[in-house]
């Protein structure tokens, strides 16, 4: 559909603009910002209303989204190869992609002070794949966010498109592509005013050349560099699922998290680097942990709790080694386990095959979804506790039931992160850290009663359930999301078990009856699946994970390397028999 064939609607042309310059009259005659940030807010209004006149003018027979065409075609993107994509070359772009995105967690953003910087997201760095303070500051999350916007309001039939149907596919994911672009600035600059503060050398000499307007040129600077690190990891996922082997935004996870584990498993730098090492201040690693306390404690310190150090302590106990190897086998085992429906082909006698249901159905995108929820959940009370501006936001701003955040001698005086939520809302949904924060309290509270940050022990036990809950029914509810926008329900599926020519055998060839037969199966199993990567994720949040890469990373990653290792068997076998290119969907 050209540009000059969507129809629209021009009438609604008039109202956007009167209110587009009454929030414009309004911001100049109440805050009285200077010329350039006016300047700045207003192309902001312009280009969020342009978007909404876009969407709202289309007066054609099918989704608003049809209207924002003339921008979702613009967009830079990653074209499509017209051909087969050979093997060597798809591992050429995939390894290039990776050593780009090392490269990129390695650069750090330019104008800021870096001693002052506060990750909002510190809970959940693994998952989100990017790295403090740099170009991949925000990482993964614009996109994750995106893709959960996009879903909810398919799933809830808000968005009205036949994800089947190649130019409403295509729909979608040119509005998906706004959606994260929005979701960029959206992150982005939050972040930026009061947790990214710009050097003071910066907005010194930026003043001088524009008075007034020093931290705003500053910090602009900065959102800057992050909305091009965003995209430009936007792109590389692209890259990847179109030129590579598998997908970006799964790749970048599997490094991330695997970074994280080796460091976990092998660091001698000691906890707090700079100061000597001692028994409150071990090596990093469990490896070197372990074996400096064996070595430097006798039997009976040992004894006095030195094995409690190396079990159960943070950081990087012998415990969370011993469950992230035990995640790594039972996440294999899952991935291995499936149940296959017996086909036949309805034209050649003999002809027969197996469609594998696989119980992790929806493979690991709810868990990815949900933590990404959770990490959105925390940034947001973080925001409303701290902001200078949003702390008088109605109702919700400086809100302890919302979340409440340790002030900076309670930081010091318990050694807890900024970004630690003490209270509320935000307590009970956080990241569990390992046995340490729950079940020691539990074993001797007057010893460690300190690590539930003034809390009881049976308000500790609270939050077990509500995180462990949570990860639970929200990865059940985005796996069934999931399977619905992605053409991975009963009914999709018997339209591609019908088109292929195969059937189940004593039942007719009909998709009706293939649905019906489906229906017994797919529904069960992606419950079941939503429930099982949720819960493994939780439970070993609650054990604890080398290098906090949390439950949830150690379970992406291992899933993630098995399907990149059977995605490279299947290219390894399309370039030694062309002929199953076609049959196993790729390109003559």
């Amino acid at each position: 559909m050209a540009d000059e064939e969507i129809p629209r609607d021009r009438r609604w042309a008039f109202p956007l603009v009167v209110l587009g310059g009454l929030i414009l009259s309004l911001l100049w005659f109440w805050e009285r910002p200077t010329v350039l940030a006016f300047g700045l807010i207003a192309a902001a209004i312009v280009a969020v209303l342009g978007l909404l006149y876009l969407g709202l003018s289309y007066n054609g027979s099918r989704s608003k989204l049809y209207g924002l065409k003339p921008v979702t075609t613009r967009l830079p993107a990653v074209l499509q190869p017209k051909g087969h994509v050979h093997f060597r070359t798809k591992m050429f772009w995939t390894i290039g992609v990776l050593l780009m995105y090392f490269l990129l967690t390695n650069i750090y953003l330019f104008g800021v002070d870096q001693a002052t910087v506060i990750d909002l997201f510190a809970s959940y760095r693994a998952i989100l794949a990017g790295a403090q303070g740099t170009l991949m500051h925000l990482g993964i999350g614009p996109i994750v966010t995106g893709s959960i916007i996009m879903q909810l309001f398919t799933g809830a039939k808000i968005i009205n498109l036949d994800l089947t149907d190649d130019e409403d596919k295509g729909t979608y994911q040119g509005a998906q592509k706004v959606v994260v672009i929005a979701m960029i600035f959206i992150e982005a600059i939050p972040q930026v005013y009061g947790y990214l503060t710009p050097s003071g050398s910066l907005v010194t000499s930026l003043g001088q050349a524009s008075p007034g307007n020093g931290l705003l040129l500053a910090n602009s600077i900065i959102v800057a560099q992050l909305v091009f690190g965003s995209y430009l990891v936007f792109l590389m996922d692209e890259v990847v699922s179109k030129w590579g082997i598998g997908s970006g935004i799964s790749l970048f996870i599997a490094a991330g998290v695997s970074q994280q584990i080796i460091q976990g498993t092998l660091n001698w730098v000691p906890q707090t680097p700079g100061s000597p090492i001692g028994v409150g201040n071990p090596p990093s690693g469990t490896i070197p942990k372990t074996i400096w306390f064996l070595t430097h404690l006798s039997a009976s310190q040992m004894a006095g709790g030195g094995w409690e150090q190396v079990l159960l302590r943070q950081p990087n106990p012998i415990v969370a080694l011993v469950g992230t190897a035990a995640i790594f086998f039972l996440v294999a085992w899952t991935e291995s386990t499936r149940i296959e429906l017996p086909l036949s082909h309805a034209e050649a006698r003999g002809a027969r095959g197996r469609y594998p249901l696989r119980l992790i159905y929806a493979s690991n995108i709810p868990v990815i979804l949900m933590s990404a929820l959770l990490a959105n959940v925390s940034m947001v009370s973080i925001l409303l506790w701290t902001n200078p501006t949003l702390v008088h936001f109605p109702l919700l701003g400086h809100q302890w039931w919302v979340g409440a955040y340790p002030t900076a001698a309670q930081v010091t005086q318990l050694g807890i992160s900024q970004t630690t939520p003490i209270s509320g809302a935000a307590y009970y949904l956080s990241t569990v850290n390992g046995l340490e924060s729950w079940l020691l309290p539990l074993l001797n509270f007057q010893t460690y009663g300190q690590f539930l940050v003034f809390h009881t022990w049976w308000q500790g036990l609270i939050h077990v359930a509500v995180y462990f809950g949570a990860m639970v029914g929200g990865s059940i509810l985005f796996a069934k999301f999931w399977i619905q926008t992605t053409n991975m329900g009963p009914e999709a599926v018997a339209r591609q078990i019908e088109a292929s020519g195969m059937q189940i055998p004593g039942f007719r060839r009909e998709p009706r009856v293939l649905r019906r037969v489906l229906e017994r199966y797919i529904p069960v199993i992606t419950v079941i699946s939503g429930a099982a990567v949720g819960a493994l994720a939780a439970g070993a949040d609650l054990i604890g994970t080398l290098g906090n890469a949390s439950g949830t990373g150690v379970l992406l990653m291992v899933g993630i390397i098995i399907n990149l290792y059977e995605a490279m068997g299947r290219e390894q076998l399309m370039e030694m028999n062309p002929l199953l290119r076609r049959f196993l969907g790729g390109e003559s």
